[in-house]
């Protein structure tokens, strides 16, 4: 897995590319600013981008702006940000792009070395991983309308373990409930959402980006 870092702290930047080596990924470009990021995404083109937030000259969004830019000339491009704060703002824009996977994992709440390499895995191949904290923030600004409003406590429960990227396994025993009623659910979920038949990946995929973003099903 070809990967591109995009860290400003050099001691973390440094710690990020020695962990990803030892776990049989390639760090195509390390960088420490938004300039050299977008450079570095669309010349390598990596399977899968790990960026900061705020990144030099101004600790604002060059980091984020950097990735989404880069998604227009590098269509579907998987980013897992990586960073210290929530920024509604930031990761919405970054939700409202329904191709290619997403990520937004907070620095000091990656307790589990493995999940986090998975985490990257599962952006990488186009699904998502994002931190509960995240997620509680993204649906506390949210206008509760639209199909969301349709779904019940349960299947809400089940879409926000989907977006943290758990299988239909990690659900039911994260829920104390059957796999058949993991199923049952997310069927639900894709009806009441509208969507289309297609890969259950996909559906998922997409079925987290409208829980996200409070809005209807993207297309």
């Amino acid at each position: 897995m070809r990967v591109v870092i995009a860290e400003d702290l050099a001691l973390l930047r440094d710690g990020l590319i020695r962990l990803l080596q030892a776990h049989d990924c390639t760090v195509v470009a390390a960088v420490d600013n938004g300039p050299e990021l977008h450079a570095a995404l669309t010349h390598h083109r990596p399977d899968v981008a790990v960026v900061d937030v705020r990144l030099p000259p101004t600790f604002t969004d060059e980091g984020l702006q950097a990735a989404i830019d880069a998604r227009t000339q590098v269509p579907g491009l998987p980013i897992l940000v990586l960073s210290q704060h929530v920024e509604q703002l930031y990761a919405r824009e970054l939700l409202s792009d329904d191709h290619g996977g997403v990520g937004y994992l907070l620095k000091d709440r990656v307790f589990d070395i493995g999940q986090f390499i998975e985490s990257i895995r599962r952006v990488a191949e186009g699904g998502t991983a994002m931190d509960p904290a995240v997620i509680s923030q993204l649906l506390a600004s949210q206008d509760q309308s639209g199909p969301l409003a349709d779904l019940t406590p349960r299947e809400r429960e089940v879409l926000g373990e989907m977006a943290e990227g758990r299988s239909n396994p990690a659900i039911a025993q994260r829920l104390y409930i059957t796999d058949k009623a993991v199923s049952k659910h997310i069927n639900n979920i894709f009806t009441k959402l509208d969507l289309a038949p297609s890969t259950d990946d996909s559906r998922r995929v997409l079925a987290v980006l409208a829980y996200l973003n409070g809005t209807d099903t993207p297309t």
